[in-house]
């Protein structure tokens, strides 16, 4: 579980910084590939992983697993949604934004397409993240089939509880367990870069910034 002073940290620090602590502390790649973008709300998003799973059917179905999600997740939880299968498909929209604005999430990070746009910037304020815009329903081409199990999102698996940190940068997925050391790192980053920034503009010269701190 997540302290709410490690969520707060996270708050305030530079998404590339996570993404370089990432890979100095658990020694693999933390961020998702670039197609999973911010669609509607550019602001901040910090939260724990809720997680469902769409693969394909013909079969008229609701996204069961995914609208019980919303409704039983805890407030604050990021709803991430995997996809086994084409995901030229909106598995989120304005009904599914409602419910997350209702239940106080923080918003959706999705490895397929949200639909509705115009509606939840102008309703909700919630960042959703997403491979791709579509106005393709699910019904008849997708239905969930799993909950609170890992799912793969841009190349990250997400497991239930990971901690997923995003904004026009991109997305990071950190592990509840390297939460606080990402985050001293991440910070610890943050500060020799604006140092490192100052050197530089007053200096005149990159390479004088980067020969003291040898950071690029």
């Amino acid at each position: 579980m997540l302290d709410h002073g490690i969520l707060d940290g996270f708050r305030h620090v530079a998404i590339a910084s996570v993404a370089d602590a990432l890979d100095k502390v658990t020694g693999r790649r933390g961020y998702m590939a670039h197609e999973i973008k911010n669609r509607i709300n550019a602001r901040r998003l910090v939260g724990p992983a809720v997680t469902v799973l769409h693969a394909p059917t013909r079969e008229v179905l609701p996204p069961q697993a995914a609208l019980d999600a919303i409704d039983e997740a805890k407030a604050g939880s990021v709803i991430c949604i995997g996809m086994h299968g084409d995901p030229d498909v909106a598995v989120w929209g304005g009904l599914m934004s409602a419910g997350a604005f209702a239940r106080k999430h923080a918003g959706a990070v999705l490895d397929a397409g949200v639909r509705d746009l115009a509606e939840i910037r102008r309703d909700y304020d919630l960042p959703v993240f997403a491979r791709c815009v579509s106005p393709g329903t699910t019904l008849g081409r997708t239905r969930t089939v799993a909950s609170a199990i890992p799912v793969m999102i841009g190349g990250i698996l997400v497991s239930p509880g990971d901690l997923i940190v995003g904004d026009e940068d991109g997305v990071c997925v950190v592990p509840p367990d390297a939460a606080a050391e990402v985050l001293k790192q991440a910070r610890e980053i943050d500060a020799r870069e604006a140092e490192q920034a100052k050197l530089i503009v007053s200096s005149g010269s990159l390479r004088e910034g980067l020969a003291k701190y040898g950071r690029i």
